[in-house]
């Protein structure tokens, strides 16, 4: 995921790893943009992971954050799908913040 987040960081997207946020920490996170990227192993499918994900994404949504999800292999096998998502994020973003 941080090489397929590289372009954006080019593009002046400060996305970070690992960013606490509230309680809970992000794997991917642009702050400014209140965008957050988790990238999901196996663990989350079991009914404990996806009870625990919900809870966080809603806290999350709560907080005025966009959550994007992907699993792993998502990531390793469909990279430029998971750039699309995320560059249609971050301009929905962009746009939110220019409005203000």
């Amino acid at each position: 995921m941080w090489r397929l987040l590289r372009p954006f960081r080019d593009d002046g997207i400060p996305f970070r790893r690992q960013a606490p946020i509230g309680h809970y920490v992000g794997d991917f996170v642009w702050l400014g943009g209140r965008v957050v990227i988790e990238v999901d192993g196996s663990q989350h499918n079991e009914p404990d992971g996806a009870v625990k994900d919900s809870t966080r994404t809603a806290w999350l949504r709560s907080q005025g954050f966009e959550v994007l999800r992907f699993w792993n292999n998502e990531v390793m096998r469909n990279g430029t799908g998971c750039q699309e998502a995320i560059a249609e994020a971050v301009a929905k973003r962009r746009a939110l913040s220019f409005m203000k």
